[in-house]
């Protein structure tokens, strides 16, 4: 069988991580051929790193989608996200659609233009996968396509995660480290706001931001504006940045909202604890006191890292945990089971 893989999007992030997981768990299942298509960019090198057969365009349009498909000819889509599933779904044919939906989107949550344009995508899907219990109960329209719906939560391959750490021999001096999208969602301006609580508190912390984003020049300006300069490291992109989140002595997260955060789930499996907003998926992650801590107030979470941070005692029980809940949840073989069902079925 052969499927394409759409996505919107031509960095390398959360989802995907998640496509590029899918890839490599049916790599050496000879009944599967699996290729990625997007948008052209920065995602190319990441790819090539990591193996997987890439598809470029230059636009996620109609047009450029059809082509592809004319060209390699697929047996089904696996669609990510709402917008590659709705151009998916406007040219796909009889080819068999599934829909993936990896956040949970706040403009889809009321009747809007793009909760409405799902709508066709949703309707043509042979199943639509969604990435937390909260992302499916959020979109408008949820209860429409209950009978073709399931929540998959997402699951890392925790033995090639621990290899890619291994294979940077460097050590880093990061207390703290935020590795996402600098972008709305993320929220990095609450990322700033503790950061500067953090350094009233401890003014020898070390802080380390790892990615990029369209706010990416506005954070850095900000941050500098706050005189944070010589506690926050901007580290831009890594393709490996394992390391770096596995020295640390804790993840920081502040988004406005998230589904089942992959990097949240790589802290997990490092032993890293993680102190975050208590939105959607996070709040399946992160058991408050346990693997790490919950708090909307800037105060308090910068309170909860610097615990962390000085409290010898506290890290190591938090770090056992959240190893213990990484093993209990990643299980990429039944990860592995339910996709191929559904591509059967499809």
């Amino acid at each position: 069988m052969k499927i394409l893989h759409l996505l919107n999007t031509n960095r390398y992030s959360g989802a995907e991580n998640v496509v590029c997981q899918i890839i490599g768990m049916f790599s050496s299942d000879g009944g599967y051929e699996m290729l990625y298509c997007s948008p052209k960019g920065d995602i190319e090198g990441s790819l090539r790193e990591r193996g997987v057969r890439y598809v470029g365009i230059e636009a996620l349009t109609c047009k450029e989608v059809k082509r592809v498909i004319a060209e390699q000819k697929p047996d089904l889509i696996h669609a990510h996200d709402m917008r590659a599933s709705f151009i998916a779904a406007c040219v796909c044919g009889r080819i068999p659609l599934v829909s993936h939906i990896h956040n949970n989107a706040y403009d889809a949550r009321a009747i809007t233009l793009k909760s409405v344009a799902y709508l066709a995508a949703a309707r043509k899907a042979k199943h639509i996968f969604w990435v937390s219990q909260s992302a499916f109960d959020g979109y408008a329209f949820h209860k429409t396509f209950a009978r073709k719906s399931s929540v998959l939560y997402n699951v890392i391959d925790v033995g090639s995660l621990l290899a890619k750490a291994e294979s940077d021999p460097a050590r880093y001096p990061y207390d703290v480290v935020y590795l996402g999208r600098l972008t709305y969602p993320k929220n990095p301006h609450k990322l700033l706001d503790v950061c500067s609580c953090l350094v009233s508190m401890k003014n020898d912390i070390n802080i380390a931001i790892v990615g990029t984003g369209e706010l990416e020049r506005e954070i850095v300006n900000t941050a500098l504006e706050k005189g944070l300069s010589d506690n926050v490291s901007f580290l831009g992109f890594q393709n490996n940045p394992y390391q770096i989140l596995r020295d640390a002595k804790c993840m920081i997260m502040t988004s406005r909202w998230e589904g089942t955060p992959m990097c949240a789930l790589e802290a997990m499996a490092l032993g890293v604890p993680v102190v975050t907003t208590p939105v959607d998926g996070l709040k399946q992650l992160i058991a408050d006191g346990e693997n790490g801590f919950l708090s909307d107030d800037n105060a308090a979470l910068a309170q909860r890292i610097f615990d962390i941070v000085t409290d010898g005692e506290l890290h190591k029980k938090l770090s056992e945990n959240q190893i213990k809940k990484s093993a209990e949840m990643n299980c990429s073989d039944s990860y592995r089971e339910r996709l191929r069902e559904v591509y059967r079925q499809a």
